[in-house]
């Protein structure tokens, strides 16, 4: 009996050290509010799901583009493509999508409905009610292949740049253990996020200081939530069906995907372009998961004589 007790009261002890180590290992320890949001450059918006961080630039009459990121890093990602756009006479719009950078962490599911209605919402609020330009990047594909296929007469054209594509994706079982779950995550998965950005790149000693601007979100609560809870919402899902809905719409679309990708790798581009047969496809060498910013010089005069042939 004593035996069983010690062995109770280590399992005790472990068990308390290791909630403790995982505990001090979460980032997050700041109120996302509006005095956090202080002097952060933008507008914020209040939608049906919370307040929406956004920008928008370039001439008030240029024709309309609205730019999606991908699944943790915000709107800055476009930094490179919103300043091309913006001075060849397009009007531009980049927001934080919910959880992610300036937007709010809401307690929610993070469906793809949710992130659907955030963006109809805010073109919304911005008074774009006539057909824009829709650019999605990476997570920001089936995001924009949700908008795509459930309001095709507020599209006029479709750009998808390195989608997310290929088998369902999957999410460790443990992460989902009720009451650890959500601490696991906080204390394994989401410390090594913001290192984890430079495989998106071919060469990442290119880009100093990325890791740190992502650093800047993960110490808001709710942050590492988000993310999870966007993998759970969208586990099992198959894209090329989601990517095949949006594109029986006939909108005109690009697809741009670097040849060296390894977080979602060019030969998922196959069903991609099977599901969207009009789809113009343009591989991108020496670039990986973001030619938006490793070959700029090659992907934004695409985007732009793309987006001029549209409007």
């Amino acid at each position: 009996m004593k035996r069983i007790l010690a062995l109770v009261v280590v399992l005790i002890v472990v068990c308390g050290a290791c909630a403790a180590w995982l505990r001090a290992r979460d980032p997050e320890s700041r109120t996302l509010d509006a005095a956090a949001r202080g002097g952060v450059p933008g507008r914020f918006v209040r939608l049906s799901d919370g307040v929406t961080h956004f920008e928008v630039g370039g001439p008030p009459d240029g024709p309309r583009v609205v730019l999606v990121h991908g699944f943790s890093v915000p709107a800055y990602i476009w930094d490179t493509t919103f300043l091309a756009l913006t001075n060849a006479g397009f009007r531009v719009a980049r927001y934080d999508m919910f959880g992610r950078g300036w937007s709010d962490r809401p307690d929610a599911s993070y469906r793809l409905s949710m992130f659907d209605r955030q963006l109809r919402e805010l073109l919304d609020t911005l008074g774009w009610r006539e057909p824009v330009h829709v650019a999605g990047l990476s997570f920001g594909g089936p995001v924009t292949a949700t908008f795509v296929a459930a309001h095709p007469d507020r599209v006029r054209s479709w750009t998808l740049v390195d989608p997310a594509a290929g088998g369902p994706q999957t999410t460790p079982h443990f992460f989902s253990w009720p009451l650890v779950g959500g601490v696991l995550w906080q204390g394994m998965a989401v410390p090594r996020m913001a290192e984890g950005q430079f495989t998106d790149f071919v060469a990442p000693t290119r880009w100093p200081g990325w890791d740190d601007r992502y650093r800047v979100q993960m110490q808001y609560r709710g942050f590492g939530r988000a993310l999870l809870r966007t993998r759970q919402a969208t586990e099992g899902l198959v894209t090329d069906t989601l990517y095949a809905r949006a594109g029986a719409t006939r909108v005109p679309t690009l697809l741009i995907w670097g040849t060296e990708d390894h977080t979602v790798p060019i030969a998922n581009a196959a069903g991609v372009r099977k599901a969207i047969p009009q789809a113009e496809y343009h591989a991108i060498d020496s670039a990986g998961h973001l030619p938006i910013m490793e070959r700029s010089s090659i992907v934004s005069p695409l985007l732009i004589d793309f987006l001029h042939r549209q409007s």
